[in-house]
């Protein structure tokens, strides 16, 4: 089983990538909509928070592990890593990597949430890789509540992108990478708001060609996950609210079953 969590329910972008690229691989995923959201904690507490969202996605039986989560990603991978004696992937790398493979990056902008553009984590890796990129972050800390409370299309969701979005379009940016695996549901209004010249980097898609490549290539491993294409949807609270925005981020009836912690 692919086990993937995230803070809430926007991580569910990075489930329904899996789902579309490993359709016959069981999967679980585990949303902390009871402690989202995870960008305004402290380094400390997301890496604890991360902790106990992967044993609880171990426990079920995950054999390899997605961190659905920028914050989490950035913060509490090496960790995880260590704890947990199965593969862990983050959605930082393949979202660098997509960009150190588009021929035409050279001013490169990120939007994420106040910790992961604190963290640094993506400037220092595009840095480190290309030292001639000129990088720039904007955190963007209203877009994941209002992703979360369903307001994917309403007009104060499109003017505080367009508010947010402003100082990385005055600097002339070619690539804008998607810092929040949130992010994507509101993808069509970032790409209208910032411009159809950039290029935007999507993590959940770029994390799902990670996945497949690896498991294509470690068959050994692969062999260990579970293929009868079973799917299952936990989070720690729930609400009919977040049982129908489920359903449409994987634009299927989607069932979420509660965990409490």
């Amino acid at each position: 089983m692919i086990g993937i969590f995230d803070s809430g329910i926007g991580g569910l972008t990075v489930a329904r990538a899996l789902m579309t690229h490993l359709p016959d691989y069981d999967i679980a995923y585990f949303g902390d909509t009871a402690r989202t959201p995870y960008g305004t904690k402290s380094p400390e507490t997301v890496t604890q928070y991360a902790i106990e969202d992967a044993q609880i996605l171990v426990d079920k039986g995950a054999k390899l592990l997605v961190v659905g989560c920028n914050t989490a990603s950035s913060v509490a991978t090496d960790r995880l890593r260590n704890d947990f004696d199965i593969p862990v992937f983050e959605v930082i790398s393949p979202a660098i990597d997509a960009v150190l493979n588009h021929p035409k990056s050279r001013r490169v902008g990120i939007i994420g949430t106040r910790a992961t553009v604190g963290s640094g984590v993506y400037q220092g890796k595009l840095k480190a890789a290309r030292p001639e990129l000129q990088v720039f972050a904007a955190s963007c800390p209203l877009l994941v509540p209002l992703v979360e409370e369903g307001w994917l299309n309403k007009g104060e969701t499109r003017r505080i992108i367009k508010k947010y979005l402003h100082p990385l379009k005055v600097k002339q940016i070619d690539t804008l990478i998607l810092g929040c695996t949130h992010y994507p549901l509101v993808k069509d209004i970032i790409q209208v708001k910032i411009g159809k010249r950039v290029k935007v980097i999507d993590s959940s898609e770029a994390t799902a060609g990670t996945v497949k490549h690896f498991l294509d290539t470690n068959t050994q491993i692969a062999r260990t996950l579970t293929q009868r294409g079973t799917r299952d949807f936990f989070v720690s609270d729930i609400t009919d609210h977040m049982q129908k925005l489920a359903s449409t981020i994987l634009k299927r009836e989607t069932e979420l079953q509660h965990i409490r912690l």
